[in-house]
């Protein structure tokens, strides 16, 4: 059986990750594998339910980050692991990088707790000293002040999007920190560059992983790309 491949998609609002999830699933399942799509915090029943208490409800960095780690718990146990196990592709909007960045660097939590939780969470029938983690993470890195005009006026903000531009700069700073201790998982894409540039980062991505393969067109038009076995 192929193994599954869990790749999340890191950056603040307005970096523009979501735009191409669906397009790098169409990529695998192009080539007939299964891919499930999801999102942190969020991905089933129970934590759609504290997705909504979390980015609404006022409460403190700890009630926070431990609703963020109860959504997960679930959302590994019901979703993720079930879905690598019979080797499908999982492609998922934020995982648990995204609280080290907001819970850590944009609230100002204490990490060790947060790492404490995560080894809780993501550790529990892994490996001693393994956890349920990513592939690989495309980091959509973005000035916060270029995703603030991009945003201006898309929607109403939630609890997170209406922070001030230094809680944003602070949650760069915890991405970019992530990305410094494991820079074998994170990939940091330059997200002010144009839709398509920013694009062929992620498929080049893909391909030196393997994941990707590049072929020469028929007509000798140029290359494509497909997923690789």
């Amino acid at each position: 059986m192929v193994p599954g491949l869990f790749i999340s998609f890191e950056g603040i609002d307005g970096a523009g990750k979501s735009s191409h999830i669906e397009a790098v699933a169409g990529l695998f399942r192009a080539q007939g594998r299964e891919v499930v799509v999801t999102r942190e915090p969020g991905g089933t029943e129970l934590a759609e339910k504290l997705r909504a208490l979390i980015l609404n409800d006022a409460m403190d960095p700890l009630t926070e980050s431990l609703l963020v780690f109860a959504a997960r718990r679930d959302h590994v146990q019901r979703v993720i692991e079930p879905a690598l196990s019979r080797g499908a592709v999982v492609l998922c909007d934020r995982f648990t990088d995204a609280t080290f960045a907001y819970q850590g660097g944009g609230r100002g939590f204490d990490l060790l707790v947060l790492a404490t939780l995560e080894q809780w969470v993501q550790g529990r029938g892994q490996p001693a000293g393994a956890l349920c983690e990513p592939h690989m993470t495309l980091w959509f890195d973005l000035d916060p002040g270029i995703a603030a005009q991009r945003l201006a006026g898309a929607r109403v903000p939630d609890r997170f999007e209406s922070q001030p531009a230094a809680f944003f700069a602070a949650v760069r700073e915890g991405y970019a920190a992530r990305a410094q201790a494991a820079p074998q998982r994170f990939v940091r894409l330059d997200a002010a560059q144009e839709r398509h540039k920013v694009w062929q980062q992620i498929t080049s991505a893909l391909v030196r992983r393997g994941w990707l393969a590049i072929m020469v067109s028929a007509t000798g038009g140029g290359n494509a790309i497909r997923a690789g076995s």
